[in-house]
């Protein structure tokens, strides 16, 4: 078989819904990303800051260090001077001992800065490994929607089915008819159609109704109510006279492409179709692309081989 059923329709649905769910998680790893980014840009910045902090306590204890070992050097000669300065000596160990103090304190301040130093290059690391999963996810999930496009594209479109059904031959008739059953058949806006067609005959309405055309009527029914039809249309032979014989054309029972549900009578605004009408110059003009064809003698009846 040539056309697809409606699970092309439901296919489809679940793909769409799938790419719409997997674009609204990009948008939130999109979201994550960019706050990674933000996130690691102010702990590189404060990285940098901690960073030249540190680098100028240590500048200052060095100073500090420079200043304590003058001053060393300063109480030293005035303790070997003679004869002995005793002011001097003095003022030279106080000065000793002041610049020990600043270099305490600046040795101090360094191992703090030395820790907040730590704390913010392990800060940085982290962010930055944020940034990094926060990406690969954003990639993840961009690949996966690209991977859903290719399986949308494979799934079809209207135009391919469209190429599809029109294949479909009198032989696919001969192939349906013998095994036949109801449970083949599902109902398209009211127009119960073999499963086979019934995508394609979906688009065909959907179609028209985009160009203002309304398309409905009877498709599938049973061989019970063709042998009715039969004799309601005044067929002299409900089982041997051709169609043409009867009131209304109306096939021999276990004949009609309606007991299979590959054709229909058209309807269009609640009434059978007319080649006057607007519907079938559509149908005339697009039918074909769904696999449809018109019977000559019956503007309304459209199947799958013309009969």
């Amino acid at each position: 078989m040539m056309y697809r059923s409606l699970t092309a329709d439901e296919t489809m649905a679940k793909l769409r819904g799938t790419l719409a769910a997997q674009q609204k998680a990009l948008q939130t790893r999109s979201a994550e990303t960019t706050a990674a980014v933000q996130a690691d840009a102010a702990a590189q910045k404060s990285l940098t800051g901690v960073a030249a902090a540190h680098a100028a306590v240590r500048e200052r204890l060095t100073k500090a260090e420079r200043t304590l070992a003058a001053a060393k050097t300063t109480l030293s000669a005035a303790q070997k001077k003679r004869p002995r300065d005793t002011a001097a000596v003095i003022r030279s160990a106080k000065a000793v001992e002041a610049a020990t103090k600043v270099r305490d304190a600046r040795r101090k301040k360094l191992a703090q800065t030395a820790g907040t130093l730590r704390t913010a290059q392990a800060g940085a690391r982290t962010t930055a490994a944020r940034v990094k999963k926060a990406l690969a996810v954003q990639q993840w999930t961009s690949t996966t929607i690209g991977q859903t496009h290719k399986q949308i594209a494979a799934a079809g479109t209207a135009a391919g089915y469209a190429a599809e059904a029109g294949k479909l031959s009198v032989g696919v008739v001969a192939e349906v008819r013998p095994a036949f059953t109801t449970k083949d058949t599902t109902t398209v806006y009211g127009v119960t159609v073999h499963r086979s067609v019934a995508f394609a005959f979906k688009r065909m309405v959907d179609d028209a109704r985009a160009d203002g055309v309304e398309l409905s009527g009877g498709g599938f029914r049973t061989k019970e109510r063709q042998i009715e039809l039969r004799k309601i249309n005044g067929c002299p032979d409900v089982w041997k006279a051709p169609s043409s014989s009867c009131r209304v054309p109306t096939a021999i029972p276990g004949r009609s492409l309606h007991e299979i549900g590959l054709a229909v009578d058209i309807s269009s605004g609640g009434r059978t179709i007319s080649r006057q009408t607007k519907a079938f110059t559509w149908l005339q003009a697009h039918a074909r692309a769904y696999g449809y064809v018109n019977l000559p003698s019956e503007a309304w009846h459209w199947s799958i081989t013309g009969g």
